[in-house]
């Protein structure tokens, strides 16, 4: 699936739709979905390196537990992506190199015994080392014996089998459907399992200590192959980190994958006497339109959140809206932002690319829905410095680039008939885009490149290449109201 931007210098070879967005300059085809956040998380449990799809709070909370002490983050993150409104997040569970199952040997009932079986936590981390494993009689038939798992004080899942097979054992937990333990049978030995009580799993590391940036770089490769909108980090401040993350992005971006990224900074950061600076100064390091910097951090049930852990929620407020709303003035969860800046200093945030969190006497709300973006490159206008115009533009260039490799690239011939089916077709999704309000519904249009085509034509296209023109007007919400009040 190729696509992206050209350039008439070095034309593309590989076959795909290829786009320049120009201020003036949009197109589409079929609106498509929208809503998913990835974030690679932290966690003491859950699958590592594997991409999960989160669509419920309870979902994250079975999967990677509740538990974020210890540098864990997966919870709040995920947590806080739903909050915002995205329709799904992925997790990326990150791991050292260290992570490990925690683990407990049952030995059978022989005069010398010999181990029998083996159970560990389903997934790797330190959750597994809470387990405890009671082996007893079945209280109701004697034949049979039970496997009792507790996780602390807390009766989790009882397993019966026959108590004259050790594999009838294994097979109980194995066969189960549960995602706590998992069993391997090491011998049969006499066939009876040793009765045992509240032994404990051991050795569990969740491979958390020590996470490196480059364990990062590497989520973010194995990220490529996904399918999102909207992609955060899990509270990470680093500078060095968030530099590569605003490449990766800017890389993606031009390579036709249109995803924005959201990044923040530490709590320290957010409270400190320079804190408008270094927001600022984050910003100006990305100047970028598909990087959106969060400025300050909030208070949600009595517990402080940074802007980069913030930055989750803002990610998912990103992803669940429609194309036609805006995150200026969106309400947020938080009691309270971890600082309130002045006017002058909400100025400095608009001017500056930061996006802003701010408490208006009555509730935390969003001050301007806006990226990064300060310096306009060629061929830019402020509607590159709002997320509600680069998520239009992000759209339109998907939609289109999933519609012709779906039902023109190598399927219809390059004549003047095909041309004008294309041109059709994409007319007919800016009237859906125009009816939907997300752009204006007149003055749109799809034209050959005169430049190509006609009299004028100054260069002569491939046989296989198609050049157009395509031309609308974003919509925008009203955002500043100015009046004048008459004393009469």
């Amino acid at each position: 699936m190729a696509g992206g931007t050209w350039d008439i210098l070095d034309l593309p070879k590989i076959p795909g739709l290829y786009m320049n967005f120009r201020a003036a300059a949009l197109a589409a085809i079929q609106p498509g979905a929208r809503g998913v956040v990835m974030v690679p998380v932290k966690a003491h449990w859950g699958p590592i390196e594997t991409f999960t799809t989160i669509t419920r709070e309870s979902q994250a909370a079975d999967l990677f537990t509740t538990n974020d002490t210890e540098g864990a983050t997966a919870y709040k993150t995920l947590r806080f992506a739903l909050m915002g409104g995205a329709k799904e997040v992925i997790a990326y569970r990150l791991d050292n190199g260290n992570a490990a199952a925690a683990s407990l040997i049952l030995s059978d009932t022989a005069t010398s015994p010999a181990p029998a079986m083996q159970i560990e936590g389903y997934y790797k981390g330190e959750r597994g080392n809470d387990f405890k494993i009671t082996v007893a009689a079945n209280p109701v038939d004697g034949t049979k014996k039970d496997i009792k798992l507790y996780e602390g004080t807390t009766l989790k899942k009882v397993f019966t089998f026959p108590s004259g097979t050790i594999a009838a054992a294994v097979a109980a937990i194995n066969n189960d459907g549960q995602r706590l333990i998992k069993a391997s049978l090491l011998s049969e030995g006499n066939g009876i399992l040793a009765n045992v009580t509240s032994q404990p799993l051991k050795g569990g590391d969740s491979g958390i200590e020590e996470i490196t940036n480059q364990n990062y770089l590497d989520a973010f490769e194995a990220m490529e192959a996904q399918t999102f909108n909207v992609v955060t980090l899990d509270g990470v401040t680093d500078a060095g980190l968030q530099a590569s993350f605003k490449a990766w992005v800017q890389r993606l971006r031009s390579e036709g994958t249109h995803i924005i990224g959201v990044i923040g900074g530490s709590a320290t950061a957010d409270k400190a006497a320079d804190a408008v600076d270094q927001a600022v100064a984050r910003s100006s390091a990305s100047n970028y339109e598909g990087i959106v910097n969060v400025g300050c951090g909030g208070y949600l049930g009595g517990v402080e959140y940074s802007s980069a852990e913030v930055a989750a929620w803002v990610a998912g407020l990103i992803a669940g809206q429609k194309l036609k709303e805006s995150t200026t003035y969106a309400p947020a969860p938080f009691s309270d932002v971890n600082r309130r800046w002045t006017k002058a200093e909400m100025k400095t945030a608009v001017e500056n690319g930061v996006f802003l969190l701010i408490h208006d006497g009555l509730i935390v709300k969003v001050l301007k829905g806006i990226n990064s973006l300060v310096t306009l490159r060629q061929d830019q206008n402020n509607a590159f410095k709002k997320i509600r115009g680069i998520r239009v533009m992000d759209a339109i260039a998907e939609d289109l680039q999933r519609t012709a490799e779906a039902n023109y690239i190598g399927k219809v011939n390059n004549t003047e008939e095909g041309r004008l089916a294309l041109i059709g077709a994409c007319m007919q999704y800016m009237a859906t885009l125009a009816k939907g309000e997300v752009i204006e519904n007149t003055g749109y249009f799809v034209q050959l490149d005169p430049n190509y085509y006609g009299e004028g034509a100054t260069m002569t296209p491939e046989a296989d290449q198609v050049f157009l023109n395509y031309g609308a007007r974003l919509t925008d919400v009203m955002e500043n109201i100015f009046g004048n009040f008459y004393v009469l």
